[in-house]
């Protein structure tokens, strides 16, 4: 798999999301992408109690462990790369979580307007 350039939204170096729980389709702490990515795993996000709540209610259980798949389940606080139709999703609904802006790939940008992310960004956008 050929992984993309780690560019962020902001136009800077994709800085990483969470080594612990380590993260990324890649597993690699970061919201890098590739073709093979059809998920778009590209949105570094903070977890919340409702969004976890709310995507297990959609089909998505991030809180439980898996530990075949050495998975620990993710709890409040935790940052995680998601998929960015399924952030764009939360939007809607009005869940979403908080959002890493300098985690977040640039890739995401073709799903979830940039306006969007920066109104759910957890830190200032630079200017």
């Amino acid at each position: 798999m050929q992984m993309y350039e780690a560019v962020n939204v902001l136009g800077g170096t994709l800085q990483p999301c969470s080594l612990r729980p380590r993260t990324g389709f890649f597993r690699d702490g970061s919201c890098n992408t590739c073709w093979e990515d059809s998920g778009s795993h590209t949105v570094c996000a903070i977890m919340t109690a409702e969004f976890l709540a709310w995507s297990k209610y959609v089909g998505n259980d991030l809180s439980t462990p898996r530990p075949f798949h050495d998975f620990p389940g993710l709890k409040p606080g935790d940052r995680w790369c998601l998929c960015a139709a399924r952030f764009l999703e939360a939007v809607e609904e009005g869940c979403a979580p908080k959002v890493m802006l300098a985690s977040t790939h640039r890739d995401a940008l073709g799903i979830v307007p940039m306006a969007v992310l920066v109104a759910h960004a957890a830190e200032r956008k630079e200017r």
